[in-house]
């Protein structure tokens, strides 16, 4: 849904980014990397199919993408 705006499910295109809030603390779903809360923080964009509700979770940034490579390991 992320590259092509098209919900896998049931072919829609009534697709909304659900971004996160970083003035709320525990805005969306994030992954720590960290035990320092805010400073290990990675927001996971949900994006929504408003036809039928499907769900998908990324992460958008590349640089965060190789943040969790290093923590997590492969």
């Amino acid at each position: 849904m992320l590259h092509t705006r098209i919900c896998p499910k049931c072919g829609a295109r009534d697709i909304q980014r659900i971004p996160d809030n970083p003035g709320r603390y525990t805005s969306g779903n994030n992954i720590y990397t960290s035990s320092l809360t805010l400073s290990g923080k990675i927001p996971v964009i949900r994006y929504v199919c408003l036809s039928c509700g499907y769900v998908e979770n990324w992460v958008e940034n590349p640089e965060q993408l190789e943040k969790l490579r290093r923590s997590f390991g492969r």
